[in-house]
């Protein structure tokens, strides 16, 4: 017990602000990824053959960009955005440094996800609303997102767990976070037990987003009410 609190002494405050920079390092791109990643999937999905609107070229083009964007590690990613990185946020340290290449990675990641969400829901229900005279927005919002809900929504668990991961890359380059602590303090220093703890954090926090999401997920579906 007494081993623990001077642990804690010494490092309590160094893991609760960096646990806190990879939580903003996960939600913060989460949401801008969604933002953008959602109207991509959409009009990836539309466009595909058979879709609301077919258009090959478009669908083509949409399909290659994100597929190179989903094909680059992101330990690579995260170097070859630095100019970018630093036209755009400023710097490229730090959690700041650190959004910009989350959000880029997330981006292709999520739109694939939206597509596969929209490609579960039920083509009665579309043709049933088409029939009712909806037009191509009308089914996208009132009939493919509607009811894709708790399928975005398990996808959006996907997302912050896999940024979390990412996150902890980002540390290794600069970033800060748990993924910094974890290498300077356990690798670099030999303090074991620093790691072990950030490691547990990354575990708790996992736990903690899949556990919100999967509630959220059955409140929102309607098959399980």
């Amino acid at each position: 017990m007494g081993e623990l609190q001077v642990f804690f002494a010494e490092y309590g405050a160094l893991l609760a602000a960096e646990t806190w920079n990879t939580v903003l390092m996960t939600l913060i791109p989460t949401v801008v990824a969604y933002l953008v990643g959602i109207p991509l999937g959409v009009l990836l999905f539309i466009s595909a053959p058979g879709g609301l609107r077919p258009n090959r070229v478009l669908n083509a083009v949409l399909g290659w960009i994100i597929n190179i964007g989903r094909s680059i590690p992101f330990v690579i990613l995260i170097v070859v955005l630095i100019p970018a990185t630093r036209l755009v946020m400023g710097t490229t340290l730090g959690v700041p440094g650190a959004i910009f290449p989350l959000i880029i990675a997330a981006v292709p990641f999520v739109a694939r996800m939206v597509e596969q969400s929209l490609a579960e829901v039920d083509a009665g229900l579309v043709e049933a609303a088409q029939s009712f005279g909806a037009n191509i927005w009308q089914v996208v919002v009132k009939v493919y997102l509607k009811e894709s809900v708790p399928s975005l929504v398990r996808g959006a668990a996907i997302t912050l767990i896999t940024l979390l991961g990412y996150s902890a890359i980002a540390g290794m380059v600069g970033a800060g976070g748990l993924g910094d602590v974890a290498v300077r303090y356990g690798y670099m220093r030999y303090e074991v037990e620093v790691m072990v703890a950030a490691l547990l954090i990354c575990i708790v926090l996992v736990q903690i987003m899949q556990s919100i999401m999967n509630v959220v997920a059955r409140r929102v579906d309607k098959r399980s009410r």
